[in-house]
C-alpha cells in the first residue's frame, strides 16, 4: 500500500536506469505530449545539483520551459545545490538536510494548481538524498505510478530489469517505460528493445531515437 494514496490531479514520478540517460529530456517530452493535450502540466525537480553563473541549473531550467503551467521556483525545485556532484555529499557540504516532507508539501501545492504533475528523480531510482533515505522513499512517500527511462547502451537490460525490481519492492506501479537511444553507435539495439519489451510487464511508452528534440520526442510517446 502507497503512503500517500491521491485521487488528485494526475502524477508520475520519472526515473532512469542510471544517470544520464535523458530523464530530464524525457521528461520534457512528456510534458509537451501533455501540453499539446490541453493539460495545465508542470515539471518538478525536487532535489537539482549543478548551477551556472547565475545560480540557476539547466535541469529545472529546461523543465520550467516544458511546463504548460506556471509555478514558483521553489515549488519547482525546493533543494538546489552548486557543485555537480551526489546530492547527499552536496548537501552534507552545505550542512542542509533533505526534507522528504518538505518535498511532499511542494508537491502537494504543485497537484493542487494544476492538471498534471511530472517529478523527476535524480540519478537512478536509489541515489541517496541523505542519511537512511533515497530516492527511492521520495518515490514512495509521494506514492505516485513510476515512469522508467531505460538508456539503451550495453548493460540496459540488467540495469532496466533491477529498477523493475527495486519499484516493485516499493509496491510502486510501473506505469511505463521509454526506450531513449542514448548510444547511437550500440550494436543489435532492436534485439535487445524486444528483450526488455519481453521482461518488463508494462506498457512501452516510446522509444526516443538519436538526435532527436523534446518537440519531436513529444509526438513519439504514447501517454500512460
Amino acid at each position: 500500500m502507497n503512503d500517500n494514496p491521491d485521487p488528485g490531479a494526475p502524477a508520475w514520478f520519472v526515473t532512469g536506469t542510471d544517470t544520464e540517460v535523458g530523464k530530464t529530456f524525457a521528461t520534457c517530452a512528456l510534458l509537451l505530449a501533455l501540453g499539446r493535450r490541453g493539460y495545465r502540466a508542470v515539471g518538478m525537480k525536487p532535489v537539482a545539483a549543478g548551477t551556472d553563473a547565475d545560480g540557476r541549473n539547466e535541469d529545472v531550467e529546461r523543465l520550467i520551459a516544458a511546463s504548460s503551467a506556471e509555478a514558483p521556483r521553489g515549488l519547482v525545485n525546493p533543494y538546489l545545490f552548486a557543485p555537480p556532484i551526489a546530492p547527499h555529499i552536496a548537501a552534507a557540504e552545505a550542512g542542509a538536510v533533505i526534507d522528504v516532507e518538505r518535498i511532499a508539501t511542494a508537491f502537494d501545492r504543485l497537484r493542487a494548481s494544476s492538471d498534471a504533475v511530472l517529478v523527476e528523480g535524480v540519478g537512478g531510482f536509489h541515489v541517496p538524498l541523505g542519511p537512511g533515505v533515497d530516492a527511492a522513499d521520495l518515490a514512495r512517500r509521494l506514492g505516485l505510478p513510476v515512469i522508467l527511462v531505460v538508456g539503451m547502451r550495453p548493460g540496459c537490460i540488467n540495469h532496466a530489469l533491477l529498477t523493475r525490481q527495486a519499484i516493485a519492492a516499493r509496491d510502486l506501479p510501473l506505469a511505463g517505460w521509454i526506450a531513449n537511444r542514448i548510444d547511437p553507435a550500440m550494436t543489435r539495439w532492436e534485439e535487445n528493445l524486444a528483450a526488455l519489451r519481453e521482461r518488463i510487464e508494462a506498457p512501452l511508452i516510446g522509444v526516443i531515437p538519436p538526435a532527436c528534440t523534446p518537440e519531436a520526442a513529444a509526438g513519439l510517446l504514447r501517454f500512460p
